[in-house]
């Protein structure tokens, strides 16, 4: 189901191997996704070229057959959220960077817990990767959506996840 927001931007709604999810795009490029309860309506009306090339990489990356994205992305954020979601962008499939070395790279190394604060509030998680980040120690740390699809995507990008413990 595809929905014009506003007019300049529009979301649809499809179904993926994580369930329904939403991605929004205004500008020419994708502000957010958000995963749906699994009783949201599907509709039957085809999204946008940009959408629907979001929802084919998405998908394609979900059956293991994608490492890029290749999209315009446009999350709104603070200078500083928008700077650390650029750094994650950086980190390549199959690997893990902890939120003290994304704080580092950022120049702002005693910021380990600002890193997590913008992973958490990330508006389009897996194409921004903050499942990458882990805490100290190999520790999952956190992630929005749930530890469980963390590890999940992780599992799916070949991460020795025996060496990654939960919190």
């Amino acid at each position: 189901m595809s929905a014009v927001i506003s007019s300049s931007s529009c979301r649809h709604l499809g179904l993926t191997d994580l369930g329904p999810v939403a991605i929004t795009a205004a500008g020419g490029a994708i502000i957010s996704m958000d995963l749906l309860p699994p009783d949201t309506p599907q509709g039957d009306t085809p999204p946008e070229p940009l959408l629907a090339a979001a929802f084919a990489q998405l998908r394609e990356y979900l059956a293991g057959k994608r490492k890029t994205f290749e999209l315009p992305l446009a999350p709104v954020g603070t200078v500083f959220q928008k700077h650390i979601w650029t750094l994650l962008t950086e980190i390549p499939f199959g690997a893990v960077a902890t939120y003290g070395e994304i704080a580092a790279r950022a120049g702002r190394p005693n910021a380990a817990r600002a890193v997590g604060g913008a992973c958490h509030c990330n508006p389009i998680p897996i194409f921004i990767p903050c499942h990458r980040v882990v805490a100290a120690g190999g520790r999952l740390g956190g992630f929005g959506l749930g530890l469980e699809l963390k590890q999940r995507l992780l599992d799916l990008e070949g991460i020795a996840t025996r060496k990654i413990a939960r919190n």
